[in-house]
């Protein structure tokens, strides 16, 4: 048995307390509890405590203390239960203290993989303009299941991916004037992909959305292209070989057959001549 000497409040922490015990008739740090711990147990100066006491309370303050943590890292934003576990192993928590805390968070609600599916997708909605496919993936990385991640995501209406989309169409349209239709719009549907979006959502932005093809753009595109192109290569080539590599040149960048034979009747046999 040992004898509490001294209980004393610590500074960076007002609500936990040091606790010093007599050992060979000299005082020494015991262990530390919460105030909750001190008060529960009825912790004073001069009770006598056995080592197996001691050792219940320092488990059960670690547990208090593990609780206490999971709640404060839970007040920035919600966590998936992977995200909580990954945590208490990083706080250095051994296994079966985990699965008490992590046990007393789920009964009381503070862990819930439905719950956080459903508001992390609200949140990429509402702050982003990320797909649902993208959007599962970093469900998928935050450990929630298949099921619970695609339940989540009923919570972002095709209406809503379809508007996005189409937001992204306009804005991209713009980034590409200088491009071929075709061009801009294989770059279009590749961008929205990787931002998640499924190919119904895609197909269906693009038909709602203002992206036609104007001829007058096509022309001044392929003038601006074809330019460059000719610049490059008549230095090297001249007459079919010439017209043949600005041909397939402009070919590779998505313009049609007719406005390419435009551009070398007006371009490339003027310069000739």
């Amino acid at each position: 048995m040992q004898k509490i000497t001294r209980i004393t409040t610590q500074k960076r922490n007002k609500h936990r307390y040091n606790i010093f015990l007599e050992q060979d008739g000299k005082e020494s740090y015991g262990f530390s509890v919460e105030e909750d711990t001190l008060i529960n147990e009825r912790l004073h100066k001069g009770m006598e405590i056995d080592q197996p006491s001691m050792d219940t309370l320092i488990k059960k303050d670690n547990l208090h203390k593990g609780y206490s943590l999971s709640l404060q890292y839970l007040s920035y934003r919600m966590r998936s239960s992977k995200e909580m576990y990954d945590y208490l192993i990083k706080k250095e928590f051994d296994e079966p203290q985990i699965q008490v805390i992590m046990e007393r968070l789920k009964k009381e609600k503070w862990l819930d993989d439905q719950l956080f599916a459903e508001a992390f997708v609200r949140t990429k909605v509402q702050t982003t303009s990320k797909g649902p496919l993208l959007i599962k993936k970093e469900l998928l990385e935050k450990g929630v299941s298949v099921q619970v991640a695609e339940n989540g995501l009923t919570n972002y209406s095709f209406e809503e991916q379809v508007a996005k989309a189409c937001k992204l169409i306009s804005k991209k349209q713009q980034q590409s004037k200088k491009s071929s239709f075709k061009q801009q719009l294989n770059k279009i549907k590749q961008s929205l992909l990787q931002k998640g979006y499924t190919q119904d959502a895609i197909t269906e932005a693009i038909t709602q959305s203002t992206f036609d093809k104007d001829d007058e753009e096509e022309w001044a595109s392929v003038v601006y292209q074809g330019e460059k192109i000719l610049r490059r290569h008549q230095r090297k080539f001249s007459g079919f070989e010439l017209q043949h590599k600005v041909k397939a040149s402009l070919y590779q960048k998505g313009f049609s057959f007719e406005v390419i034979e435009k551009f070398i009747d007006v371009y490339i046999k003027d310069v000739e001549q």
